[in-house]
């Protein structure tokens, strides 16, 4: 199954570090991130929850709930949670699914023939709170992914569902958003108080709305 942006995310149920899991459960209204790792006891895998775990404030004001996944079982994983803890210096609090029979990493396309029959790659989802993908990133499995550019994208798609705009290119909050061509320069400026700058009939700037 290939999943695409727009797509259902389908449900699942499985065993993780926290215990059993029901993935829409888990999620109920919230945004949700859902992302896997290639192995436990891996290098880069282990930065990566590491870093994940220190944003967990910053996940919670956005209203996320995150989860991980890997294909080895649940003592590997509560084991390499120890690892992660000291060797990060933080506490992982949200679960690792274990995937043993590859269920839900065939479901959601997290194994690529090319790059590994066995391992899942560092596939990453941004899945909103009508279940809908809305983000798709995977990254070789030598590269750790930017969490800092992953709370971007959840920053821009919140706003964009809030607010009749789209963030521009390395757009961070509180910076000046764009007017989309489907609205007209005389009907922004009635719905955007704050003004709006036009560079030409196509490409308008205006404060971001929610600042």
């Amino acid at each position: 199954m290939s999943i695409k942006l727009g797509d259902t995310a389908p449900n699942f149920q499985a065993e993780s570090s926290l215990g059993d899991v029901d993935f829409y459960n888990y999620l109920g209204d919230s945004w949700g991130i859902l992302f896997s790792h290639p192995a436990d006891y891996t290098p880069v895998c282990t930065t990566e929850l590491g870093y994940t775990s220190k944003l967990r404030s910053e996940f919670e004001k956005r209203g996320t709930k995150v989860i991980a996944l890997s294909v080895d079982g649940v003592e590997d994983h509560q084991n390499w949670i120890k690892d992660i803890n000291e060797t990060q210096n933080t506490d992982v609090q949200f679960p690792i699914i274990a995937d043993k029979d590859r269920k839900v990493s065939e479901l959601y396309d997290f194994i690529h023939p090319n790059a590994s029959l066995t391992a899942t790659v560092r596939s990453l989802l941004i899945i909103d709170p009508d279940k809908k993908v809305r983000l798709i990133i995977t990254y070789p499995a030598s590269t750790g992914r930017n969490f800092n550019e992953i709370i971007r994208v959840l920053d821009s798609l919140q706003l964009v569902d809030s607010h009749k705009i789209a963030t521009p290119v390395n757009w961070k909050d509180g910076e000046d958003v764009i007017v989309p061509p489907s609205i007209s320069t005389e009907d922004a400026r009635k719905i955007f108080p704050k003004g709006v700058t036009e560079i030409k009939p196509y490409l308008r700037y205006t404060p971001q709305p929610n600042t």
